[in-house]
């Protein structure tokens, strides 16, 4: 019989949920509503005077050709990133998972680009493909590649996906191996004497019971490539070449810190939080149909 516990007034609980409340309060809905109050103003880049403007800069940002290419560029960067993060990180963990001696050390090495903060995993790809001194850039070039990201945009675009996913492969890594882990041995062991191979034992009885830490980290991991991602995006593009790499994320800043267009960056950092949580309401309401707990 389940315990319950009950408290003799309603202060207690008061006072042990109020930090969580208050830090709640300071941290997410005081900026959130901030957010909506100045995008509706016309700011004076010196903050000497505000008007009200209603909806109108929300209608300047939606009909600006410049916004919607970050738009379209966004949703690619974010699928990419989603992918090229779950699928090797997936593999690793199957991987590791079938090591006998040595996991703990195997799992360590893998997750220690997660404590790399995203500006230096960036600088760190930058490094590695920089055109005229970067080890890899060389290869690309002996290989016949002309590898030049600071003029091609597409080369670009690839060079930040590479390095936000590989950023967050060590956190997908982690939630993948803990789920192997606690997949019971006997339904495996079941399944083998049944004659299912290795293959088959994955495709139909490890997989479908990964899926609940699948659905977690896809909507985790949309998360990250939509807001976390702005540190590698400003240390190895800043955005270019050409506004190639300006993703959502990095507009609200530009526009707001460079541009000085204080409530044009309002409106689009309520904008990205309207989509991404459409996109978080959208994977709850059809992507968990397919998920089994």
């Amino acid at each position: 019989m389940q315990r319950r516990v009950i408290f003799p007034g309603m202060l207690l609980p008061y006072l042990l949920l109020a930090p969580q409340i208050a830090v709640t309060l300071v941290f997410f809905f005081w900026p959130a509503g901030q957010a909506v109050w100045y995008s509706t103003r016309r700011e004076d880049p010196f903050g000497l005077s505000s008007v009200f403007a209603g909806l109108d800069n929300f209608t300047d940002i939606l009909t600006d050709p410049g916004y919607l290419h970050s738009l379209a560029i966004t949703a690619v960067f974010s699928v990419a990133v989603t992918v090229l993060a779950l699928v090797p990180s997936l593999l690793l963990a199957v991987m590791a998972d079938r090591v006998a001696k040595g996991r703990a050390v195997y799992s360590t090495i893998l997750l220690l680009p997660y404590a790399i903060a995203p500006a230096i995993a960036g600088v760190l790809w930058l490094f590695m493909f920089q055109p005229s001194l970067g080890i890899v850039a060389y290869w690309l070039h002996c290989a016949g590649i002309n590898w030049n990201y600071v003029l091609d945009g597409d080369q670009a675009m690839l060079l930040v996906i590479l390095a936000a996913a590989w950023k967050q492969i060590s956190y997908d890594f982690l939630f993948f191996l803990a789920g192997l882990q606690s997949i019971p041995k006997s339904v495996l062991e079941a399944a083998a004497i049944d004659g299912a191979s290795r293959n088959r034992r994955f495709w139909t009885i490890v997989l479908p019971l990964l899926s609940p830490t699948t659905f977690f980290l896809l909507t985790v991991n949309i998360v990250y490539a939509f807001f976390e991602t702005f540190g590698v995006i400003h240390s190895v593009t800043g955005g270019g070449p050409a506004k190639a790499t300006e993703i959502l994320v990095f507009k609200v800043w530009y526009d707001g810190v460079v541009g000085l267009d204080l409530g044009g960056s309002a409106a689009q950092s309520v904008i990205l939080m309207a989509i991404v949580v459409a996109l978080t309401a959208i994977q709850f309401r059809y992507v968990e149909r397919k998920v089994h707990y």
